[in-house]
């Protein structure tokens, strides 16, 4: 018998909505809250079982306080935006109630986002008898799993790891972004960094790039360095790590649309003065652009995300391929936001059933992977294993 209050309803919050609904026997009584009641009004409404919910402005700590004492709610699954992460674990502290999250803390007014912010809880959280399970996505998330299920299975000693993040769908909009516009324009223009002999090594962002033949006959997609959460958290506790890339796929036309986006100044993430009205662009441009939950109806084709770890002279390869249309016709998402919200409502269940547990803050690689593994195969999330090299990491890297 547990409570679940997910707070945020876009298109990760619709996709663990729906799970939690499909496992009536962990989540037997659902709360969906947001700033826009009405929103999630109309997901419960989706729902073959019986949700609450309720208007919460996730920056208000007195008003997530005043729901979580009223609700009651064993656990907080917060898929709300990343600068809200510190007031609504502020408010699980106050209240008495266990935390968990897809992405870690940014600063409103700052493109950077690290784990040191949440990290700083750990005390206060350990002190309370809670726990915080941090990144609970895919990516961040399945991909520490996968990356701890490999070095318990087959790699005991992993030296280097390299995470590569590949959409192969099309959603037909000239330009369009698979989650909320704003943190993922935020994401992509930030500058590269990856993790080598326990220093971080900068690149400009997007400036190393390299080709990845998908498995399955997806065909061959362009990637880009980027810099990726989750490759924080491995460096510190994947002990004997010696290097953690993080790559992800863009299609040329996304990438001469940013570009352009940018050159213009579309893409500040700081205010500008309009007819005597203070506006950030990156959020009117948000404004423009289709919104992310719109997507699922219209996007075809398949994602790949998967870890190749190396380490004592073998070489690993476990991934997922995850279809936009089944996506859609099961819980009316596309896959990437099916790829963060199903593994959302694994960690999830993880906790409540006593599976993974402590007090204080956690990432997802401090716990043992198979039952994970074994409830991404029951969720809709099965892996695959290819023993063997299959990404090609450029020279000098």
């Amino acid at each position: 018998m547990s409570r679940v209050l997910i707070i945020g309803c876009g298109g990760v919050g619709s996709v663990v909505a729906h799970k939690c609904a499909q496992v009536p026997d962990v989540f037997t009584d659902i709360m969906i809250a947001s700033r826009t009641k009405a929103n999630c009004d109309a997901l419960a409404a989706q729902l073959q079982v019986s949700a609450k919910t309720a208007a919460v402005d996730a920056d208000n700590v007195p008003q997530l306080v005043k729901l979580l004492k009223k609700f009651k709610p064993d656990l907080v699954i917060n898929v709300a935006l990343p600068y809200q992460d510190l007031h609504i674990m502020d408010a699980c502290l106050e209240a008495g109630v266990d935390y968990l999250d897809t992405a870690n803390y940014e600063p409103l007014d700052t493109a950077k986002f690290e784990y040191k912010w949440q990290w700083a809880y750990q005390t206060k959280f350990k002190k309370a008898g809670l726990m915080a399970l941090l990144g609970s996505g895919f990516d961040p998330g399945v991909t520490s799993v996968y990356t701890t299920w490999i070095r318990k299975h087959f790699i005991p000693q992993i030296e280097e790891i390299d995470i590569v993040d590949c959409n192969a769908g099309n959603h037909g909009h000239p330009f369009a972004t698979n989650f909320n516009p704003e943190i993922n324009i935020r994401e992509v223009t930030a500058k590269g960094r990856y993790w080598k002999e326990g220093k971080w090594v900068e690149t400009p962002p997007l400036s190393v790039n390299q080709s990845f033949e998908m498995p399955e006959n997806l065909g061959t997609l362009n990637t880009y360095l980027m810099y990726h959460e989750e490759l924080e958290s491995l460096g510190k506790h994947i002990k004997g790590l010696k290097s953690a890339r993080f790559w992800m796929s863009f299609s040329d036309n996304y990438l001469k649309h940013l570009e352009v986006l940018g050159n213009v100044g579309m893409t500040r993430i700081d205010p500008v003065k309009f007819n005597g009205v203070e506006i950030v662009p990156i959020q009117f441009l948000k404004a423009l652009l289709p919104d992310p939950a719109s997507l699922g109806p219209r996007t075809k084709g398949k994602t790949c995300i998967g870890v190749q770890a190396k380490g004592g002279g073998k070489t690993v390869y476990v991934y997922n391929v995850c279809d936009h249309e089944e996506c859609y016709k099961e819980v009316r998402s596309q896959a990437i936001s099916y790829t963060t919200g199903v593994p959302a409502m694994i960690g999830a269940k993880m906790m409540l059933t006593g599976k993974w547990r402590g007090t204080g803050v956690f990432n997802m690689e401090q716990f043992d992977p198979d039952p994970f593994m074994a409830a991404l195969e029951l969720h809709g999330l099965p892996a695959k294993v290819i023993r063997k090299k299959v990404f090609n990491t450029p020279k000098g890297l």
